[in-house]
């Protein structure tokens, strides 16, 4: 099988707001960051002390039977437990108490107070265990959109997908693969809406994906302590090698109107954006009223351009482009 060209994700040490902002940032690159503190949640934050200090309140999880979610298909079913109970279970291979099998596999992502308004904030819904996690001051305040509590199974992988704000992974817990790939192979991902089609990225069905080879894998493993900076639109996929307790932090790395202020997830596109989409769906059921041969031939023209207003041949952008987030 011909395989996908792979890139280590490279790695900085010791990482300052000023290094970060100078020479990482700007680059528009994942970045794993190592030595950065996250407090004493690295020392803390056991499976008993999760449940002792996270509480009892009700969270909304992912259960599924195989470990593989697949959110385009719904493998997996929403499912509410106690959080310390989730905590447990999560943290065991096999269980005694379980909603669909005895080894089903969990996944949280944490959801505001009222989840279709308010985002995901670790100091509001786990005010205590927020205590101990220090978020990187590597953006200003008001740049802040949400902390989202990540915690996963042993051999949980999650759907390829982009988010429309930079963010940093922080693995608090546990190790994680991390496969990423560039906004400039979205053709080659097979996109259904923000999610590629291509469920099983390392064996994947080359009949039905052809051209999933030609997007370049970049891939590292975290370990706890490390930072993961995804940069907005970048393409990830994460896998846990261990049970894993992780805090995701998004900003606003553009004008704060060019979001959807309806979006508590931070996953929509920008609002620019969704009306160009929406203006292409109209314009293609325009050429619908065509016969099938000008429909080909407009429709190429329409591709042409669009490459040549939209293509870049770097991902390396302009700092002008975008606003820095300190």
């Amino acid at each position: 099988m011909e395989l996908q060209e792979k890139v280590a994700v490279p790695i900085f040490t010791e990482v300052e707001k000023e290094v970060f902002l100078r020479d990482i940032y700007p680059q528009r690159r994942p970045a794993v960051l190592r030595g950065v503190s996250l407090g004493p949640c690295l020392e803390k934050w056991t499976v008993e002390y999760l449940g002792q200090n996270g509480g009892d309140k009700e969270v909304k999880i992912h259960v599924s039977t195989v470990p593989q979610m697949d959110f385009l298909h719904k493998n997996f079913a929403y499912k509410t437990l106690p959080f310390n109970e989730f905590v447990k279970r999560a943290s065991e291979k096999k269980h005694s108490d379980f909603f669909l099998c005895e080894d089903e596999s969990y996944y949280l992502r944490s959801l505001g107070e009222d989840v279709r308004k308010e985002p995901a904030d670790l100091s509001k819904q786990f005010p205590v265990l927020a205590e101990d996690f220090h978020i990187p001051q590597f953006f200003t305040a008001d740049q802040f959109f949400s902390s989202v509590f990540r915690i996963s199974s042993c051999g949980l992988q999650l759907w390829t997908h982009y988010d429309v704000m930079d963010n940093l992974l922080a693995q608090v817990t546990g190790t994680k693969r991390v496969v990423l790939y560039s906004p400039q192979d979205a053709l080659h991902l097979y996109l259904s809406g923000d999610k590629s089609e291509v469920v099983d990225i390392d064996s994947p069905d080359l009949k039905r994906f052809p051209d999933f080879v030609k997007a370049k894998r970049y891939e590292c493993v975290l370990e706890p302590g490390d930072l993961l900076f995804i940069p907005a639109l970048w393409f990830h996929n994460t896998v846990a090698l261990q049970f894993g307790v992780g805090v995701n932090v998004f900003w606003r790395h553009l004008p704060a109107d060019s979001y959807d202020r309806k979006d508590p997830y931070g996953n929509k596109d920008p609002v620019a954006a969704t009306r160009a989409l929406q203006a292409l769906e109209r314009a293609l059921h325009t050429l619908d009223e065509l016969p099938a041969d000008y429909r080909d031939f407009y429709g190429r023209r329409m591709i042409q351009r669009i490459q040549k207003r939209t293509y870049c041949d770097s991902v390396t952008l302009p700092t002008s482009q975008f606003t820095k987030p300190g």
